[in-house]
């Protein structure tokens, strides 16, 4: 899976720190914590018909992970949303978009690791994309990746940093196997998400996630945690090995900037019948109803 080039993202405008920029004269400083170390933080948000979904949960997890990162300057959340209004106005964007927001430590006066250096507040970066969901609807293709996910006492997986490069690691993997994306297991040997995305397993009609040790508290898989306790669908949260991935009924990923994908092969083993499961397709119709109808209205009509 490689995302292509959409033309009507030629003339974006992005929005440094309340800049709105051509794409082409968009930058950060070399000095930007950002560039320095991957100190930063980022949501991804998605726009359905001038709201985004879960708009909060993912401004209260950029706080989350920016207080214990111990950034000394936080915007509010009316800030971050009025510079997400003002960049999807000079975009004259209504639906189809993804939003990266990125939220650095800031400029240095001089580079180097240490945050004292930072003297000059947070630089916050609105980037928004029209893009539509990006993984195939009819299934996905996993390997296990070799590189594996850390456990909290290295570098807990609730913080939502920038720095992805165990992600990019896995990724490097999946794309020189053919593969859509790699499954990534924890230092324990259980699965801990993909290196974009949270994921579950059906077995005999119930559900099954890996637990948040070295995966993050995803904001849609938590959505689908809330559409099975409401619609009475089995549902837990579990240490997963490679064997209960390989014996599911069914199995999907989980995230914002896909939605719900099927993964219909992993490790070259078929996932239950190789097809998108009833179970998977119900729970996408679901989440499509909640998109429809909830959101933070952020753009006019």
């Amino acid at each position: 899976m490689l995302q292509q080039f959409n033309e009507k993202n030629r003339d974006l405008i992005v929005n440094i720190n309340g800049h709105l920029v051509h794409r082409d004269e968009a930058g950060i400083s070399p000095f930007d914590s950002a560039v320095q170390g991957g100190d930063a933080v980022w949501e991804g948000l998605r726009l359905y018909n001038g709201r985004i979904f879960k708009l909060y949960e993912h401004l209260d997890r950029l706080r989350r992970s920016a207080v214990a990162l111990s950034f000394p300057e936080i915007p509010s959340r009316e800030e971050i949303i009025e510079e997400i209004k003002r960049t999807l106005a000079a975009n004259k964007m209504r639906d189809g978009v993804h939003i990266r927001l990125t939220l650095t430590r800031g400029v240095k006066i001089t580079s180097g690791m240490d945050p004292r250096l930072n003297q000059s507040g947070p630089t916050l970066v609105v980037l928004a994309e029209h893009k539509a969901p990006v993984y195939s609807k009819s299934g996905l293709k996993l390997i296990t990746a070799t590189v594996r996910r850390p456990p909290p006492e290295i570098l807990d997986a609730r913080l939502h940093h920038a720095n992805l490069l165990n992600s990019i690691l896995a990724k490097i993997e999946a794309n020189n196997a053919g593969a859509d994306d790699a499954l990534m297991l924890d230092t324990r040997g259980f699965v801990a998400e993909t290196n974009a995305t949270n994921v579950f397993i059906v077995r005999n009609a119930e559900l099954a996630t890996s637990r948040v040790v070295a995966c993050p508290e995803g904001i849609t898989r938590a959505t689908v945690i809330e559409i099975c306790a409401a619609k009475k669908i089995p549902c837990k949260e579990t240490d997963l090995t490679l064997d209960d991935v390989y014996g599911a009924d069914e199995m999907l990923c989980t995230g914002t900037m896909g939605e719900l994908a099927a993964v219909t092969k992993v490790d070259n083993r078929v996932i239950g019948d190789g097809r998108v499961g009833p179970i998977t397709k119900r729970l996408s119709d679901l989440y499509t109803q909640r998109t429809a109808s909830e959101g933070v209205q952020v753009a006019d009509l």
